[in-house]
């Protein structure tokens, strides 16, 4: 199941029932996990750790430095979970050493063609990148987010959960989590993903107390401030909408707008 052709160091770690296509590079202190799928010519740097049942499409590239230019060697690395799909050209590079040392993708992710993962991004579960679409540097993605493509988020910003990016649009500020961001720059809320969310089995009252505080939030013409106090008294009867005021609580950038 590995082709002759493929160059692996031996100090990779390749578990069982791994494949791995012509003319790939697995370099050391590589570990992938049992049942991954590695087409050929990708290139997996170390220290990457990859679990089970992944998907891996032709030309991606894993685990190499990040780009960014206070990174001086220190030892970083790449952590990949299970039943990923990455697909042709995409890139994850791993973290650096002040920003953590690790960049991170969780379970049952999409991560379509060109997309770029860059170091110290913390990427959630079953999240899916449309193609084109990138994270730049110490990006938090929480489960469920769907990135359409072409769409960016900067340095630093959160996204979070069950949020979905809009085709084009440039993410500069943290999104709380079930909004919808669209407008190709500078993208603001535009409702909450109300049909995302029936469709992963949210019922009408959940999603209607969603509503009501994305209502709070963003039409009311309040204060943020104020528009917290109002969420709080919200949050008593609902899960989601504490989960959304704890977002904003922990937020450490501007709030989308």
């Amino acid at each position: 199941m590995i082709h002759a052709t493929a160059q692996i160091d031996p100090n990779a770690k390749i578990g069982a029932n791994v494949s791995i296509g012509a003319f790939s590079v697995i370099s050391a202190e590589v570990e992938i996990g049992e049942g991954t799928v590695i087409g050929p010519h990708v290139v997996i740097e170390g220290p990457t750790k990859i679990g089970r049942d992944n998907r891996i499409a032709q030309f991606a590239s894993l685990g190499g430095d990040p780009q960014d230019k206070k990174f001086a060697g220190e030892r970083t690395e790449l952590v990949i979970g299970d039943r990923n799909l990455i697909r042709e050209f995409v890139t994850v590079n791993r973290g650096t050493g002040d920003g953590g040392g690790v960049t991170r993708i969780g379970n049952d992710n999409w991560l379509l063609a060109y997309v770029h993962v860059a170091h110290d991004c913390q990427v959630g579960n079953h999240v899916v990148f449309s193609n084109y679409s990138a994270l730049a540097g110490h990006v938090e993605i929480g489960d469920w987010v769907i990135i359409s493509g072409y769409a960016g988020v900067h340095q630093f910003c959160k996204v979070g959960a069950h949020a979905f990016i809009a085709m084009g649009c440039l993410v500069g500020s943290d999104v709380p989590p079930f909004l919808m961001m669209a407008n190709e720059q500078h993208g603001r809320p535009r409702g909450i993903n109300s049909e995302g969310l029936k469709r992963r089995g949210f019922d009408g009252m959940r999603v209607s107390a969603i509503k009501r505080a994305y209502r709070t939030l963003y039409m009311a013409g309040l204060s943020q401030t104020e528009a917290l106090e109002q969420l709080a008294l919200q949050a008593q009867d609902s899960a989601d909408v504490r989960a959304m005021l704890d977002f904003i609580e922990r937020s450490e950038r501007a709030l989308a707008r």
